[in-house]
């Protein structure tokens, strides 16, 4: 009776524990000069996916299923079968379910990996609230969750698309791509290059070197890269976007704008709010503000007022050695102060009647050229400088 007992009791504790148990099969095969082990099973599905492996490329995607599927290889490129089975038995993997999360863990205990590769593909449901991937040096894909991802690499490329909640990825020097996100972004590579389609939260995205291409986002956008290229197609919030030495392009931004870069050129197609704009040498071009900061030391200026409706600031353009040209739209209340430092062989033009032109200087010394007046009554103050340019003041109608 006693022994029936204890049966009936640990019949009843496998089954509350069987949903949080793993069904797992192994085996290994030969097929073009390389061994592979494969490694299949289930786990419950709960709340929290966390994949660490020492090596290997992770693919993660989410679904309609119930529980947690995953698919493992592991490939030695020994052409012995003990030393292939040497390297399988190094690398201990493991794969269970504590609390409310789904563990699966690659642990490397032998020598340098030599002639060793990974893949882990791991399907999830699509509801899971976090899923957090680390590798020391594959590559990641996660696809298809509704919750927060975390996502590292030591140094392979990173690509998420349809993640409903917050991300934070980062590769040691691998590309990011990014599809569509729901919440707010954090990218970081140490060298790659960063493509973004769209996302709805806020964005952070940072590379030591790669070019950074954001086609859409509906908030602020904080964009660094230590000397590649920036394009931004469009944002609704504030941009921020800075490199050592590429060129800046950025289409409609709906807030403000601070741009700086160390000697490429700038285009913005329009902005609702101030700009800020530098550049260590080459030309800046600001197609549709309503005021502006710019600055180049040896480029072209061109920048068109508009009134936007925004707050309006003083706005000053700058350069050592090249031309400015500011568009004003009829509508804008501005008052103009306008100077050439080396005056001899250029000149300052305008559409403007009520903006007053003279010079100082002999014919045999430097001229400075001057430019004054009041659009509208006057309003925040233009101040355009050139050391050795031309100015040019120009009408343009209200878009």
């Amino acid at each position: 009776m006693k022994l029936r007992q204890q049966f009936v009791g640990l019949a009843g504790l496998l089954a509350l524990l069987a949903p949080f148990t793993m069904a797992q099969e192994t085996h290994i095969s030969h097929d073009d000069g390389r061994w592979t082990q494969e490694m299949s099973g289930t786990l419950a599905g709960v709340k929290i996916l966390h994949v660490k492996i020492d090596m290997g490329s992770v693919v993660v995607r989410g679904g309609q299923q119930q529980g947690i599927d995953y698919v493992i290889h592991t490939r030695s490129y020994n052409s012995s079968e003990s030393d292939a089975r040497r390297q399988f038995d190094s690398y201990k993997i493991n794969a269970y379910v504590k609390g409310d999360t789904a563990w699966i863990v690659g642990d490397w205990e032998g020598k340098h990996a030599h002639r060793f590769s990974g893949d882990f593909h791991i399907n999830v449901p699509r509801e899971i609230e976090v899923a957090k991937i680390e590798t020391d040096g594959g590559d990641i894909e996660a696809v298809g969750l509704a919750g927060k991802l975390e996502a590292e690499s030591g140094g392979g490329n990173i690509r998420v698309d349809d993640i409903g909640g917050v991300v934070a990825a980062e590769t040691g020097g691998g590309s990011v791509r990014v599809g569509t996100i729901g919440g707010d972004l954090a990218v970081h590579t140490g060298g790659g290059p960063i493509d973004i389609h769209h996302v709805n939260g806020k964005i952070v995205a940072d590379t030591g070197g790669g070019s950074i291409m954001i086609m859409s986002s509906t908030q602020d956008a904080t964009i660094e890269t230590g000397g590649g290229s920036i394009d931004v197609k469009q944002c609704s919030g504030r941009v921020r976007a800075s490199t050592g030495g590429g060129t800046v392009s950025l289409g409609d931004i709906s807030g403000p704008a601070e741009i700086d870069t160390g000697g490429g050129n700038i285009r913005l197609a329009s902005a609702k709010g101030h700009v800020n704009a530098q550049s260590g040498g080459g030309a800046i071009e600001l197609l549709g503000v309503p005021s502006a900061r710019v600055e180049t030391t040896a480029g072209g200026i061109t920048v068109k007022l508009l009134n936007t409706g925004a707050e309006r600031h003083n706005s000053e353009l700058e350069t050592s050695a090249g031309d400015i040209t500011v568009y004003i739209a009829s509508d804008v209340a501005i008052t103009v102060r306008a100077n050439v430092d080396l005056g001899n062989g250029h000149q300052i033009r305008s559409d403007f009647p009520d903006i007053h032109v003279s010079s100082e200087g002999g014919q045999y010394g430097p001229k400075t050229l001057t430019a004054e007046g009041k659009l509208n009554g006057g309003g925040p103050v233009l101040k355009v400088q050139t050391m050795t340019g031309d100015i040019c003041i120009r009408r343009v109608s209200q878009q």
